[in-house]
């Protein structure tokens, strides 16, 4: 707990009036200690990552890893689903991982107990559609069992954005510790900024063109 109300008004350059807003609806993480709110660093900048979609390519130097994410190598593993019934969060998480082939040593009840433990506590939804699934703390301890799902739903659903704006696809992220799970945050909400992002979770296309562009868009970030 390691920032109050006035160090969050002034990273985020928002009023109090709008952060306290916030806190009630459970739309950013907050601790209330002896009648006063506490925030975590990591949980909120993973938030940030979350809901400022306008980022840098930066971003992806600051939370750069030993061994570097590849987005597209992660799907690979993970795969792409579509057509994922549900009316709400709950229902397409369990849909989802019922689709997903979950790492060795692990069996769907964990993955899908992991996913809505944390959703419960606050929305995953990221904006623009998008939201990305991930349990609380990592269920896995090796990086060669991390992967990454891309779940295009059946139909747009209400998942609290805050944005607003119903949710079309989920990314389920599974890995390894905090700080690659930030950094492969942080490639999806650099990815969801490609101008044709949309184009290629809300209209039909193949899994392999889908793993092509974003393997082609990913080719390119380390060069703008």
């Amino acid at each position: 707990m390691e920032l109050k109300i006035k160090d969050l008004t002034a990273l985020l350059n928002i009023d109090e009036k709008n952060l306290r807003r916030w806190i009630r609806e459970k739309k950013i993480p907050a601790y209330k200690i002896n009648h006063q709110y506490h925030f975590n660093k990591t949980e909120i900048k993973e938030w940030i990552l979350h809901n400022k979609f306008q980022v840098s390519n930066k971003i992806l130097e600051l939370v750069e890893t030993d061994t570097p994410v590849n987005l597209t190598r992660l799907l690979e593993k993970g795969g792409i689903f579509s057509n994922i019934d549900g009316h709400t969060p709950i229902e397409v998480i369990k849909n989802a991982v019922d689709e997903m082939t979950v790492p060795r040593d692990m069996d769907k009840e964990t993955v899908v107990y992991s996913l809505i433990e944390r959703e419960e506590m606050m929305p995953t939804a990221i904006g623009k559609g998008i939201a990305v699934p991930h349990p609380r703390n990592p269920i896995i301890a090796d990086i060669d069992s991390e992967m990454v799902t891309l779940c295009l739903l059946r139909q747009a659903i209400d998942y609290k954005a805050l944005d607003n704006e119903p949710v079309h696809a989920l990314f389920i992220i599974l890995s390894a510790n905090p700080k690659r799970h930030l950094q492969i945050l942080a490639r999806i909400s650099f990815l969801c900024q490609e101008g044709d992002f949309t184009t290629y979770t809300q209209t039909p296309h193949s899994n392999t063109d889908i793993l092509a562009w974003i393997g082609e868009k990913e080719s390119h970030w380390g060069r703008k």
